[in-house]
């Protein structure tokens, strides 16, 4: 099994996703610890008449909604994933003080609960009274409590978890089978993959009786038939739920928890196929397998989906070593986490918008005709996107490089640095990407340096590939595999080149390219990535397409649906560059050719208040 590099020794430094790191650890010190514990001083009594602190959380988070106290749990599990991947002392001590006072609220509340809301939520569900998913909103807590012992070494936060546990071994042991799976049918979040958590860390029976009644067999059991259970059905219901699948497999060894995992991703990705961002859902719900352009409308693609369906697509990487998960995590990365949150405008000095030049987050990714992303507040909404978020930018160096023995998975194209042992030997690997474009004067703030490089001339217009360069150092010749993705988006064959040398070619979508060789220090890998604008159709109408160049989907600035004219049969000839440099940076940027009114078309995520249009009528000519 694959296991991600991250934590001590993995250092990001691809610039936007840098920013997009310290943008969101900054929201999370901006919020004040009061304001985040309220709700659980609250509930445990620990207040006096005057205890209200300024600027009180509203939205999901206000007194009262009955999801209260969900953010806490996702703001904990950032901040463990924040310390696990950088060493960040000051966010841990401010994880450590909350995790202490949640101790403090515990022991008020008798020594078991620790929530937000009344243990009453939970009894009244169990005799079929509604309340907006209690289980959903304790699982947070429950995970954010288990992922700062697991990823920042907090003992406190271990025993609060394991006290709270109790409480929920006692309270479902009241019920039988029947009644019981009654209650799984209101919505539970992740509390399969604590109890598989707490498993691993405690080794205590009582978790795997927990594993045991929280199994869903009503979908689980249709799910392993090859039944369709997601149609229309509230999709970040369950995906929680088979990640919770995943880690039990983990854990346990068992091969049905692993068995629905898969099932799972066949009947939700695999049958159901993908819109152009690489998601599959509207309006929450998953949407009609092979039939996706009926649902295109303003609540397409939740960002809480995007997270889970990547956690869940890393696990079967690790599993698989299939590369077509690091394509679709690739996909989700750019046209999901990155489209959907900590837009910023880039600017000069002197000009000025009518709109805000940032964006904090977006609840769903329109995507019908003449779309505007709906950007929220930092302290008035707190839906359930909010908790993903931080958790979705805590920690950008997973996923980039995977290790199992002497094999290294080269995942995503992100610059990075690492250092880790292979076949016993330290080794350190740094992969920047080549711009191509010669000249480095950034901008009229830059000193107005310029190098003077061949690939000024050699590149006078925008480079359509994409060059990676992974270097190596090591103290003696090291003998390992390289295992290199070519996604499926590359136009032609991907180059690889050790040392200057051409040493393998390969057609898009061959998946993991095997480089096994004796590894010297000073050794470099040059990749080459032709590519180019793609067309992505609607699965059940070839006629309706949106762009994307490489793995970017394209936003056509239009306020309308209008039909794009195609001369023969390659769609994707309508773009042409646009706006193609700036200072030293090459730009993404296109506009159509051969229509009556010109579109111009930016990536997805750098649309921030701008009206766009994703998909396209085609009419051949």
């Amino acid at each position: 099994m694959l296991h991600t590099i991250w934590g001590p020794g993995m250092e990001l430094r691809e610039e936007e996703l840098l920013r997009r790191e310290q943008r969101n650890r900054k929201y999370m010190m901006d919020l004040k610890s009061e304001n985040l514990l309220l709700n659980y001083n609250l509930e445990a009594g620990r207040y006096t008449a005057a205890f209200f602190p300024e600027g009180i959380h509203g939205g999901w988070e206000a007194q009262t909604c009955q999801l209260r106290g969900h953010f806490l749990g996702h703001w904990l599990s950032a901040a463990a994933m924040r310390y696990h991947a950088s060493g960040d002392g000051e966010i841990k001590a401010k994880a450590d003080a909350i995790v202490h006072q949640l101790a403090l609220c515990q022991e008020e509340n008798g020594g078991q609960w620790v929530g937000a809301i009344p243990e009453k939520y939970l009894y009244w569900i169990g005799r079929g009274k509604q309340v907006w998913a209690p289980q959903y909103n304790l699982h947070k807590i429950l995970m954010g409590l288990v992922d700062q012992y697991e990823l920042a070494g907090n003992q406190e936060a271990l025993a609060v978890a394991d006290r709270f546990a109790d409480w929920f071994c006692q309270w479902s042991a009241g019920y039988t089978r029947e009644q019981f799976d009654d209650i799984l049918d209101f919505e539970t979040g992740g509390m399969l993959e604590v109890w598989a958590q707490l498993l691993q860390h405690t080794g205590a029976e009582k978790y795997r009786t927990l594993l045991q009644r929280y199994y869903r067999q009503r979908l689980f059991t249709p799910l392993l038939e090859g039944k369709d259970v997601l149609t229309n059905m509230h999709a970040n219901t369950t995906i929680p739920e088979v990640l919770g699948c995943a880690r039990a497999y983990e854990v346990t060894g068992e091969q049905r928890w692993r068995d629905i995992v898969e099932a799972y991703w066949k009947l939700a990705v695999d049958q159901r196929g993908q819109y152009a961002t690489g998601g599959q859902t509207s309006g929450e719900i998953w949407s009609a397998p092979q039939a996706l352009g009926a649902r295109l409308g303003d609540k397409n693609q939740e960002y809480c989906t995007v997270y889970n369906m990547l956690r869940l697509a890393d696990y079967l990487l690790r599993w698989t070593g299939d590369a077509r998960y690091a394509d679709y995590i690739e996909m989700g990365i750019y046209n999901g986490l990155m489209a959907q949150a900590y837009w910023q405008r880039f600017k000069t000095n002197g000009q000025h918008y009518d709109t805000p030049d940032e964006g904090l987050l977006t609840y769903f990714l329109p995507l019908a005709p003449g779309s505007k992303k709906g950007w929220a507040s930092e302290t008035q909404d707190f839906f359930c996107c909010h908790g993903t978020l931080v958790q979705g930018n805590a920690a950008w160096e997973r996923g980039i490089l995977y290790q199992e023995g002497s094999q290294l998975y080269l995942s995503q194209y992100f610059d990075f640095s690492a250092s880790l042992e292979v076949a016993g030997q330290p080794v350190r690997l740094s992969m920047a990407r080549d711009t191509l474009t010669g000249s480095f004067h950034l901008s009229s703030t830059s000193s107005a340096r310029q190098n003077i490089h061949e690939n000024t001339a050699k590149y006078p217009h925008h480079p359509d590939c994409r060059v990676e360069v992974l270097s190596i150092e090591t103290e003696a010749p090291v003998e390992f595999s390289l295992w290199v993705r070519v996604p499926w988006w590359v136009k032609g064959e991907a180059v690889l080149a050790v040392n200057g040398q051409e040493v393998r070619r390969a057609p898009a979508g061959a998946g993991f390219v095997e480089l096994r060789r004796l590894w010297s220090d000073g050794d470099t890998l040059r990749v080459t990535l032709p590519q180019g604008v793609t067309t992505w159709s609607l699965p059940e109408d070839p006629h309706m397409a949106a762009f994307l160049y490489g793995p970017v989907l394209l936003a056509g600035l239009c306020g309308e649906e209008r039909q794009l004219l195609v001369p023969g049969e390659d769609a994707a000839s309508v773009l042409t560059h646009d706006g193609e440099r700036e200072w030293g940076a090459w730009r993404d940027t296109f506009k159509t050719v051969g229509q009556e009114r010109g579109i111009r078309f930016i990536p997805m995520y750098q649309v921030g208040y701008e009206s766009y249009t994703t998909y396209f009528p085609l009419k051949r000519q």
